[in-house]
């Protein structure tokens, strides 16, 4: 039975693979602890006949006798451990693989592959030798590598220049679950709260497998957080350093960078990024921000018509924005401190600006909802000096869909005041775009809004927080 929650385009690509009539090279990268391991070895657990896992910081000798390590386990022999170099040790391999005589698909499952390729190992150049010599030749083999290195795994395998240049096969980048998966994922554990709390642990955690995984059965959303976040020895208490030091070299720069992205809600530009990180624009800069949006923690946002100076730059990762916003200065609090923190107003107006980076995440099911997922669309945000849209769906059948997104423990009443604000929006938007279609207000809120003269007139169509968690 398989036990992998969601993954589905994923568990495509690897189905894919083992009913192709070739050897097969993956490369599967995504940040810590986003269940890479977990996603391989589930799926292929009849199939893998060899796997090594990197060890972070460990020296060329150390990651040999790993290697040698399991070869031995897998071969019932002790002669391994005079293993020098990596030629040598994969040469072992190949003896290994050719005394298998089984016909299935046989994996081969290298994990945390950056660590392993340690300066002047000469890990790499094996390894292509291992692919282009030994492996292309067979038809039966799945090598799989992985690593939770995005700037490696896109850089030095993906878009290598060398003995892999277009030899990976298939390419898998694993993100945080969605809302859906996250939900499916705690009531696998036995966790059931309303859809109102998931967004709620969504929005401090993501949807980090291992994260969600430490949350207990019979606490609430506030004693959970409590227990992961302000305890000394919470597995998130410091989560943050560990994560950025163990993702990238020179983490300083993109602990710089995230925490710059952290102080403003609607996300900011390119040059206004330089300009508030310090950080000098060239190659190391874009180098560092590509590298965070590649791993999931930063995401861009096109401006209308793709204007490229405007686009906007968001930190997206729940953790970090958390992290940054309410652990970080309160991490030494203990017991009953998120209990606190959560009914004050600076987590009342995080949580709504919290809320809308989660629906901008969640645009496709959004458009599902809307049944205009059939109807050709581009997103992208909109603003000016008077008024700001973080979505605007341009659609194809004369329509702009002006979202807005609102976090209440209630239904949401429009007043006066954000009537006046809304509609100085539509006129904003219309004379900026000069555009001739019809512009729909669509609003996203949890327990949708208050029928009044306002909602009346201005709103075409409303979701609540049930179309967030379409499958």
């Amino acid at each position: 039975m398989n036990k992998i929650i969601g993954r589905k385009q994923e568990q495509a690509i690897l189905k894919e693979a083992l009913d192709s009539s070739k050897s097969e090279l993956i490369a599967l990268y995504g940040r810590r602890r986003i269940g890479k391991t977990y996603l391989i070895r589930e799926y292929f657990k009849t199939n893998v006949v060899f796997e090594m896992s990197g060890l972070f910081g460990g020296s060329h000798k150390d990651q040999l006798e790993t290697f040698s390590k399991e070869l031995s386990k897998r071969t019932k022999k002790t002669e391994m451990d005079s293993v020098k170099a990596w030629l040598q040790a994969f040469t072992m391999l190949e003896s290994y693989l050719e005394r298998l005589k089984s016909k299935d698909k046989k994996v081969i499952f290298i994990d945390e592959f950056p660590w392993i390729a340690t300066p002047k190992s000469k890990f790499l150049m094996a390894f292509e030798n291992f692919w282009n010599t030994y492996c292309t030749k067979r038809n039966d083999l799945i090598v799989v590598i992985c690593g939770s290195a995005a700037s490696y795994m896109v850089q030095k395998i993906i878009k290598n220049k060398g003995g892999l240049h277009n030899r990976i096969t298939r390419k898998i980048q694993l993100l945080p679950f969605n809302l859906f998966e996250t939900e499916q994922f705690l009531l696998k554990n036995s966790i059931k709260y309303t859809r109102y709390d998931v967004i709620q642990i969504y929005m401090a955690l993501g949807g980090v497998p291992h994260y969600l995984e430490k949350l207990s059965k019979g606490l609430s959303t506030s004693q959970n957080i409590d227990k992961l976040c302000f305890r000394k020895d919470g597995l998130l208490n410091d989560e943050f350093n560990q994560l950025f030091t163990s993702l990238f070299d020179d983490s300083e720069r993109h602990m710089k960078l995230v925490k710059t992205l952290a102080k403003t809600n609607k996300g900011i530009t390119r040059n206004e990024l330089i300009n508030q990180s310090g950080i000098p624009s060239g190659g190391d800069f874009s180098v560092k921000l590509d590298e965070l949006i590649e791993s999931g923690f930063v995401t861009e946002y096109l401006y209308y018509q793709n204007k490229k100076k405007l686009t906007l730059y968001r930190l997206t990762d729940e953790y970090s924005r958390f992290y940054l916003k309410f652990i970080e200065i309160n991490k030494h609090g203990g017991d009953g401190t998120w209990q606190k923190l959560y009914n004050s107003q600076s987590y009342h107006s995080w949580s709504g600006f919290g809320f809308e980076t989660l629906c901008l995440k969640h645009i496709e099911q959004i458009k599902k909802a809307l049944r205009i997922d059939a109807i050709h669309t581009t997103s992208s945000s909109w603003f000016n000096e008077n008024a700001q849209v973080d979505m605007l769906i341009d659609r194809s059948d004369n329509v702009m869909q002006l979202c807005e997104m609102k976090f209440y423990n209630t239904e949401f009443t429009i007043d006066k005041s954000y009537y006046l604000n809304l509609k100085k929006k539509i006129t904003a938007l219309q004379e900026y775009t000069n555009t001739r279609k019809n512009i729909f207000v669509t609003l996203i809120t949890t327990y949708g809004i208050k029928q009044n003269e306002y909602s009346q007139e201005l709103v075409h169509s409303q979701l609540e927080m049930d179309a967030l968690f379409i499958d």
